[in-house]
């Protein structure tokens, strides 16, 4: 990494962004065996000129127990993008999450209309 901070001119960090939320479908919901992004748990995305990025998300239920396994999983996945140099992951819960903020393609394979 450079001493140097770089400056992303606003198209850069949008596509920087997509890169992150395609990284984040590979991370799979052990319990419904669909993505975290399809499921709807990504709220936001910020990436900082610095590299760092804060992702902020929710789960399907308060205390669900795969808070930890989500994120090192969200860790791994986003590794792999050069200009992220650092992950926060910040578990929100409002607006709480409802199945209407699923895809399509996550309704239809867990059978929901």
């Amino acid at each position: 990494m450079s001493e140097t901070t770089k400056e992303w001119s606003s198209e850069e960090i949008e596509s920087i962004k997509e890169r992150i939320l395609t990284a984040l479908e590979t991370v799979i919901d052990p319990e419904l065996g669909i993505d975290i992004v399809n499921l709807g748990l990504i709220y936001e995305i910020d990436f900082a000129n610095s590299g760092d990025t804060v992702i902020k998300m929710t789960l399907t239920t308060m205390g669900c127990p795969l808070a930890d396994v989500l994120t090192e999983s969200i860790h791994e996945a986003v590794k792999e993008i050069p200009e992220v140099t650092n992950v926060e992951v910040k578990l929100v819960w409002y607006p709480a999450w409802s199945t209407d903020r699923m895809s399509r393609y996550a309704r239809i394979a867990l059978g929901i209309r």
